[in-house]
């Protein structure tokens, strides 16, 4: 068997006792999007980019009071659609993708949301990430959500060499058992604020401690990614 193939085999069978000590540590593990349907969390996951969930929970239990449907959103002039999402950050841009997409889902979906990754990722502003988002929240799908906090504990954990988001999906979709991808990636989240946060990782509180090939650090000491 090649070096590779041994690899993987190791990986695999890591990230199987990776993914089971996270289910205990994190058994009510949840999307951190607050969406009611697959057009909310379409447009929470647009508004999510460079944002923190929590402030996106904000302004969208305001945004949803007004706009409830793809024609809602259409209707409204762009300018009004900025400023109430204004503190998620790139509000222009942002407005002007979250209306495209609406018109797009009335011309070519009855108003619905694709069930497709071609076809959400045909939308303006959603990428890979947005799309597995959906996909797997909403339609029972799989996909490998990476993140910011995914990029950082795949890398840590030995299961990603590298930092392009493609990438790192790729090298993932190899070693995490399919049925989970998605819930895995809701592990990495919630692990990746609670724990194994960027400059100073908490590894003697960590419950996959022992699994992790990264440079162990005391509580508080800085360290590089």
């Amino acid at each position: 068997m090649s070096r590779l193939k041994l690899t993987l085999t190791a990986n695999r069978g890591r990230a199987l006792a990776v993914y089971e000590r996270l289910y205990k540590a994190y058994p009510a593990i949840r999307c951190t999007l607050d969406y009611e349907n697959p057009l909310q969390l379409l447009i929470m996951t647009t508004l999510a980019a460079q944002c923190t969930d929590e402030r996106v929970n904000r302004v969208c239990r305001e945004l949803f009071q007004t706009y409830r449907t793809p024609e809602d959103f259409v209707r409204t002039p762009v300018a009004t659609l900025e400023e109430v999402i204004r503190p998620c950050g790139f509000y222009r841009n942002k407005a002007k993708n979250i209306r495209r997409q609406c018109e797009l889902l009335l011309e070519r979906h009855g108003g619905e949301v694709p069930r497709t990754m071609a076809e959400l990722t045909a939308l303006p502003g959603v990428g890979r990430k947005t799309a597995n988002v959906v996909l797997g929240e909403c339609f029972g799908g799989q996909g490998v959500i990476v993140d910011t906090h995914c990029t950082r504990l795949a890398n840590r954990l030995g299961f990603t060499r590298n930092q392009d988001a493609l990438k790192i999906e790729q090298d993932l979709m190899k070693v995490w058992p399919p049925d989970r991808w998605t819930l895995f990636s809701h592990f990495m989240v919630f692990h990746g604020r609670a724990v194994c946060v960027a400059r100073a990782p908490r590894c003697s509180t960590c419950v996959v401690e022992d699994l992790c090939p990264f440079p162990k650090t005391r509580e508080g000491k800085k360290i590089a990614q």
